[in-house]
């Protein structure tokens, strides 16, 4: 297998593995409050991160990189699950897909910015219709809209695709799974303090399912997930392995019906389709 290959494959493992945080997300936060659910996944993928690094004597990063591990920290650790959480606070889950679908592109031009790829004209058509048609198929679910939201939204999209361009760039020199192991390490001390401080008053009456929706954000959406991402965009590419991302949702949206029994309606297979081909374009011009 080439590396591009290998990059397309390992990027589509990790888009599958974030896929799971919506229903687990669903699952969690019917007991856990939202703040306290953000904080909590990163203190616990830190410290998992951190036995990593330790059990596989993993040197230090120079001081160099010391900066782009911050911005990586707060585009994935704290800016999108905080922003996002947030939002969902004025605005639907179904509402939230519409600016999912402006991620792969948020990320594109940030690889162009922060990673010095120069994608052809016809990736960016791609890439477009990829997005209108995420966006379509939200709208088609029936959303409203809000002010506070939309912008929570907006900001939290343009700091997951900085993190996700600048932990890529990051992982050719330092590797996939390290550059999320030392963000979330960099983090671990303010996301503790903010999890002490919204921590539930008696996690007693906290249900099994919501304990599970905190393991699986926890562990796989915030620590495992990263290791095949940013290894899937450091070896294919940022701009083109960026744009699996646009299956997100409908990965999700399949998942919450397998695990919460939800409806699968024709639009969501057609949307589906339109985005593979999408895709395939984004990868043939990248």
């Amino acid at each position: 297998m080439d590396r591009s290959s290998a990059g397309w494959g390992s990027g589509l493992l990790g888009v599958i593995i974030f896929s799971g945080s919506l229903p687990a997300t669903r699952l969690a936060v019917a007991d856990l409050a939202p703040l306290f659910l953000t904080s909590a996944r990163a203190v616990i993928a830190g410290l998992l991160g951190w036995v990593c690094l330790a059990a596989l004597r993993q040197p230090r990063p120079a001081r160099a990189d010391l900066g782009s591990l911050a911005i990586v920290a707060l585009g994935v650790v704290l800016g999108f699950p905080l922003l996002s959480a947030l939002a969902l606070r004025y605005v639907t889950a179904a509402h939230s897909i519409v600016f999912v679908g402006l991620l792969p592109l948020s990320t594109a031009i940030f690889g162009m910015l922060r990673g010095g790829e120069r994608p052809k004209a016809a990736f960016w058509l791609f890439s477009l219709l990829g997005a209108a048609t995420v966006g379509g198929f939200a709208l088609s679910r029936g959303v409203e809209s809000s002010l506070p939201g939309d912008l929570l939204m907006i900001a939290a999209v343009l700091l997951c695709g900085l993190g996700y361009a600048e932990g890529a760039a990051l992982s050719r020199r330092l590797g996939g799974w390290q550059v999320i192991c030392w963000a979330l390490l960099i983090a671990l001390v303010p996301m503790a303090v903010l999890a002490l401080a919204t921590a539930p008053a008696n996690p007693a009456i906290i249900g099994l399912p919501a304990w599970a929706g905190l393991f699986y954000v926890s562990v796989f959406s915030m620590l495992v997930g990263f290791f095949f991402w940013y290894r899937g965009l450091a070896l294919g590419g940022i701009a083109g392995v960026g744009q699996l991302q646009l299956l997100q949702p409908f990965f999700g949206l399949l998942l919450a019906a397998l695990v919460l029994h939800e409806p699968v309606a024709w639009t969501m297979i057609a949307s589906t389709a339109v985005v593979i081909l999408c895709v395939a374009g984004a990868r043939r011009f990248a």
